[in-house]
C-alpha cells in the first residue's frame, strides 16, 4: 500500500532536489524524510532516487513515480473537496423586498448560499412587502425579507430604517398646489406612511402616478412626475432626499419572516446568512 505521507515527502524531495530542503519545507527531520523515501522504495521494490554527497537525482522509475504520486494525491484532493461540500438537493423559496434586490444587498447572500449548497435551487421572488408576506402566510414561500409598519418581534428585526421623501434633483414642490405623489398601489407601507404624515399636517396631496415596480417608480420620479417615499438606506441613483418642509415620516422595520424551519436544513442556513449579513451592515445606496 502506498502511504500518502510518503508520496508527499517524495514529491517534495523531487521538487527541491534535496533531503534537507524538503525537510525544512515539510517541517520534518531529515532522518524522517529519508525514512519516508526508503519505505516508498521498499514498497515498490525500485530505486527512485540516486543519491551522493552533494546531489539527489530521479531515476527512471523515480520519474514515473512523480507522475503516479501527483495523480494519487490529486484524486485524494478531489475526494476531500467532494465531501467538503454539502450535496443536499432541493429548493428554497424566498421573497425579498424589491428595494433590497435593486441595490444588490441580497446578491452576496445568494452567492454564499450557492457555495454552501450548490445543489439547492433558490426561487427568489422580488416585490412589494405586503404581497410577499401574503405569499409566505399561504405557504408559497419559506422565507421573506420584508418591510413592516407593525411592531415586530425583536429577534425578527434585521434593522430599523427611516423613510425619506425623494424626488428628482431639480424638482421643487409648489407649496400652493397639492403635493404630487408617485406611489405603489395598495397595500403599500410607504404609501400608508406618506398619507398618514400628510394628514397629520393637513398638507393637500394628489396621487400623480401609481406604479407596481420599484424600477418604474424611480423612472417616474426621475422624470419629475412627483415625490415618493423610500427607505433611507436604499435610495437609488438619480434621486435625492427632499429638504423642503415636508412632514416627518414614521420609520419601518426590515424583518425576516419564515415558516417553521428545521435546524440544519438549507432554509435554516439561508435564514442564518440573511441575519448575519444584516448584522454586518445595512445596505447602502449606490
Amino acid at each position: 500500500m502506498l502511504d500518502l505521507v510518503w508520496l508527499r515527502t517524495f514529491l517534495e524531495v523531487a521538487r527541491t532536489g534535496g533531503f534537507s530542503r524538503a525537510a525544512r519545507n515539510l517541517g520534518l527531520g531529515q532522518a524522517t524524510v529519508s525514512q519516508h523515501v526508503r519505505k516508498l522504495e521498499d514498497t515498490v521494490g525500485r530505486r527512485l532516487l540516486d543519491r551522493d554527497s552533494h546531489t539527489v537525482a530521479l531515476t527512471g522509475d523515480g520519474e514515473a513515480m512523480v507522475g503516479f504520486a501527483r495523480t494519487i494525491l490529486g484524486h485524494e484532493r478531489q475526494a476531500l473537496d467532494y465531501f467538503a461540500v454539502d450535496h443536499t438537493s432541493g429548493r428554497v423559496r424566498v421573497g425579498v423586498s424589491e428595494d433590497l434586490m435593486q441595490h444588490g444587498w441580497f446578491a452576496g447572500i445568494a452567492q454564499r448560499f450557492r457555495q454552501r449548497y450548490p445543489r439547492v435551487d433558490l426561487d427568489i421572488a422580488a416585490g412589494l412587502s405586503a404581497p410577499l408576506a401574503h405569499r409566505l402566510a399561504h405557504g408559497e414561500l419559506e422565507l421573506a425579507v420584508v418591510k413592516t409598519s407593525q411592531p415586530a418581534v425583536p429577534r425578527h428585526v434585521l434593522w430599523r430604517d427611516a423613510l425619506t421623501w425623494v424626488a428628482a434633483p431639480d424638482f421643487r414642490p409648489d407649496p400652493r398646489e397639492p403635493l404630487p405623489l408617485v406611489t405603489y398601489p395598495e397595500p403599500s407601507i410607504t404609501r400608508e406612511r406618506a398619507f398618514a404624515a400628510l394628514r397629520r399636517t393637513s398638507r393637500a396631496w394628489r396621487v400623480s402616478c401609481t406604479v407596481d415596480r420599484l424600477s418604474a417608480l424611480c423612472t417616474t420620479v426621475r422624470a419629475g412626475a412627483g415625490v415618493a417615499v423610500l427607505a433611507d438606506s436604499v435610495i437609488p441613483d438619480g434621486l435625492v432626499r427632499l429638504t423642503d418642509a415636508l412632514p416627518e415620516l414614521d420609520g419601518v422595520d426590515f424583518v425576516l419572516r419564515s415558516r417553521a424551519t428545521v435546524r440544519g436544513t438549507p432554509t435554516a442556513a439561508l435564514a442564518e446568512l440573511i441575519t448575519r449579513a444584516a448584522s454586518e451592515r445595512r445596505p447602502t445606496a449606490h
